[in-house]
């Protein structure tokens, strides 16, 4: 597990499609990136190995019960006092690309890993979602923009950045892709 997940978080984000600015705009072309993580530890507080009921304790001292899946490899591993550790990661890219770089689209691609028999419990999945739309309209005017979707909605926003306004031109693309990488790992109590 130790090896297939950062091989399958740099795979899922290494896949998804990138761009090609124009080398003349490369410079100006609007982007921002933002990405959030969190992760949980909680210690096993009961296991039924037959039933598979699990109960974990959270940090704040309350609990959370759950019958794990037959899809949940290893369970036999796991003991009272282990430590679950559960992490999440999201990030969102927004850029302008020119039209000759694609069309209105949407793609996902979801993949996931888990340890290998007879190892501590572990999984991750990774999904990326890009969505790209087609800029229709630019008012500089009204700090405006609107957005043709790839199923052919439009929708006009409020530009955050006025500049950002004057480096785009209509028939631009603004490309949107989010991924999310969820993991879990059972690490044995010390």
């Amino acid at each position: 597990m130790n090896k297939v997940l950062p091989l399958l978080v740099m795979l899922m984000i290494c896949a998804s499609p990138t761009w090609a600015n124009e080398p003349s705009r490369a410079n100006e072309i609007p982007a921002i990136s933002a990405s959030q993580s969190a992760s949980v530890k909680a210690t096993v507080e009961a296991i039924d190995h037959k039933t598979r009921e699990v109960t974990l304790r959270k940090a704040d001292d309350t609990t959370v019960s759950f019958v794990a899946s037959e899809d949940a490899r290893n369970l036999d591993q796991v003991a009272v006092g282990d430590i679950v550790v559960a992490t999440s990661t999201v990030s969102l890219n927004i850029k302008v690309v020119s039209a000759k770089d694609g069309k209105a689209d949407i793609k996902e691609a979801t993949a996931g890993a888990r340890t290998k028999k007879g190892e501590m419990p572990g999984m991750a999945v990774a999904q990326v979602i890009e969505m790209t739309a087609t800029v229709e309209e630019i008012n500089i005017e009204a700090n405006t923009f609107k957005l043709k979707g790839p199923k052919g909605n439009v929708n006009e926003y409020v530009a955050r950045n006025p500049e950002n306004l004057k480096k785009a031109k209509v028939g631009d693309l603004v490309v949107f892709t989010r991924t999310e990488v969820v993991s879990l790992a059972v690490e044995k109590q010390k």
